[in-house]
């Protein structure tokens, strides 16, 4: 018996709170899909999710279901950035898996779909999928089309930061800022967003083919009426997403992720989704696998073009099909079908024939003359050879930090620079924009880690740099904090332990001297007052400081963000709350 089933003999009011709500009779002992989404005017991304809840809705009552929707929105971190709203991107990832648990748990369901595009949405979303553990399916909501000159929102930082510095005229920042944000769906470039839809695709939890859409596509709510029908049949099968994500489907995730120089953030939510399966990976995990893993995909932030033409190149599909060799192709999906028989029925079924359709109307609406190799560039001639992303350690960050090698200056692979720290990320952009930063510098940013204000982006910051051509090339950003997925530059985040907990980034002082080294993975303080120490008389030095350190005062005495600083786990372990 159905779940829902049970529990309408348990519960009597249950039946006619339902039809109460607008059921029908008939629709009672049909199979539950809870259809939870993000849709709400807080965003692009969802703002037109509620046209694919319908979708579903109606795929799911063809196949002799019911579906029952339910909301719960997500925040926008674009439109918080450089505010203290940014402050509670991250724990929104957290709050929105804690609603949905609390929406399938408190009723009865037999499966679920799971509708979200965006950078903490659908994180939250497939952390509630796996806490639940009910046959469930992801839709993605899609990517949004490229503005005029194919502008793209992630460039509004540089646009802000070249105003700023007198370099443009505002009627060009207000031109940029019409223009960059021109429908629906994620924003255009591989930031988080773009990199979590990409990942739901490849665990095996979204429709083959399903992922990245432009959000304006027909096929997208085709996609969702297909996912409503094969909802019912998941919930009649009893397939669940335990019986899907294994920690090999996670290895053919962190490959994709290397392949397409997936967001650093990614490092947070692959971790978070994973713990609530019982699985547990980390950073280590992801350079290990990165390194050496061709990096194929030539779109912003990394690459040269956006997101939109990721799928008119061939997907994710396309993508698994230059990495054949690297993934385990045997591991089950929400087909049914592993995902070698997904993979050959996608080359059967014309669905490459109709990528490269797509492919030829943009090049004729943009003015180009692209292939699909041209945007999913082949495995044996790939834009980088090392995937990435590299996780650095050292006396600076013992835990690890996070970079995106593939986004940085050749120039930045090895250094070593003077230490500027910051404790605040608005003391550090403004010191940036006046030029008080100069050539040279190692700037640092602390307090900003989970437990010091909830880990916001840096963006603002990192834009400034890296739209500075000396400074994009000649110093690094090293923070506590995280960053956008469409940060580019010299730029470490997830510096663990962080500030707050008293880590090593706490007892940097102004003229130590940092040495990066990303091939061998090197993170240190190698020098005291602009002198070159050795090892031992900086860990001296270190912990002289460590005994003088004390913690801030706690930044915030309630709500969200103390429980959030009182209970996340390491970033480098995925900065989940844990009660443990």
């Amino acid at each position: 018996m159905l779940n829902s089933q049970k529990m309408r003999k348990q519960a009597p009011e249950l039946d006619p709170l339902r039809l109460g709500t607008g059921w029908k009779t008939e629709d009672l002992g049909k199979p539950q899909i809870i259809i939870e989404s993000t849709f709400g005017d807080s965003h692009p991304g969802s703002g037109h999710l509620d046209k694919l809840v319908e979708a579903a809705r109606c795929g799911i009552h063809q196949a002799g279901g019911f579906g029952a929707r339910y909301f719960c929105t997500d925040i926008c971190d674009g439109e918080s950035q450089g505010t203290d709203g940014i402050n509670y991107s991250l724990v929104s990832r957290e709050m929105i898996a804690n609603m949905i648990e609390i929406h399938a748990s408190a009723t009865p369901f037999d499966g679920g779909i799971f509708i979200a595009s965006c950078d903490k949405g659908l994180p939250g979303n497939l952390m509630a999928l796996a806490r639940l553990n009910i046959p469930s399916i992801i839709i993605t909501g899609g990517t949004m089309a490229a503005g005029p000159e194919l502008l793209t929102l992630e460039q509004l930082g540089k646009y802000s930061a070249q105003y700023a510095r007198g370099e443009i005229k505002e009627e060009r920042l207000q031109w940029a800022k019409e223009n960059a944000c021109p429908g629906c769906g994620a924003c255009s470039f591989i930031g988080t967003a773009s990199t979590m839809q990409i990942m739901a695709e490849t665990l095996g939890l979204a429709l083959p083919g399903s992922a990245l859409l432009p959000a304006e596509s027909p096929q997208l709510a085709e996609y969702a009426a297909a996912a409503g029908k094969r909802a019912v049949e998941l919930a009649m099968e009893g397939l669940r997403p335990s019986d899907i994500v294994t920690k090999e489907s996670l290895e053919n995730a962190v490959l994709v992720h290397a392949a397409i120089s997936g967001s650093t953030n990614a490092l947070l939510h692959l971790p978070a989704f994973a713990h609530e399966l019982g699985i547990e990976i980390d950073g280590d995990m992801f350079d290990r696998l990165h390194r050496g893993t061709p990096f194929i995909l030539d779109i912003r932030p990394s690459g040269q073009w956006p997101a939109e033409f990721f799928y008119y190149a061939g997907g994710v599909p396309a993508v698994m099909e230059e990495m054949r060799d690297k993934l385990h192709m045997d591991v089950m999906t929400v087909t049914g079908k592993t995902l070698g028989e997904n993979l050959e029925a996608l080359r059967k079924n014309g669905f490459y024939e109709r990528c490269r359709q797509m492919l030829e109307s943009a090049n004729l609406r943009y003015g180009l003359h692209l292939t699909p190799k041209d945007i999913i560039r082949p495995a044996d001639a790939p834009l980088q050879s090392d995937g990435s992303i590299a996780v650095l350690r050292g006396n600076l960050a013992p835990d690890g930090a996070v970079i995106k090698h593939t986004a940085c200056p050749k120039t930045m692979f090895h250094a070593v620079l003077r230490a500027r720290p910051f404790d605040s990320e608005e003391e550090c952009l403004d010191a940036v924009l006046c030029h008080k930063v100069k050539k040279g510098d190692a700037v640092l940013i602390r307090y900003e880690g989970p437990k010091g204000s909830g880990m916001p982006e840096m963006f603002y910051t990192s834009e400034a740099i890296s739209s500075d051509k000396e400074l994009g090339s000649s110093i690094a950003l090293i923070t506590d904090g995280r960053f956008s997925g469409a940060s580019t530059g010299p730029v470490i985040g997830h510096c663990s332990p962080e500030a707050q907990e008293g880590g090593p980034i706490a007892l940097v002082e102004a003229d130590d001297l940092i040495e990066i080294d990303i091939p061998n993975r090197r993170l240190q303080i190698v020098g005291i007052a602009n002198q070159l120490r050795t090892p031992e008389e900086v860990e001296a030095v270190l912990e002289e400081r460590r005994t003088r350190w004390k913690p801030k005062e706690q930044r915030y005495k309630k709500g969200v963000l103390r429980l959030f600083a009182e209970h996340a786990v390491s970033p480098m372990k995925g900065a989940y709350i844990s009660y443990k």
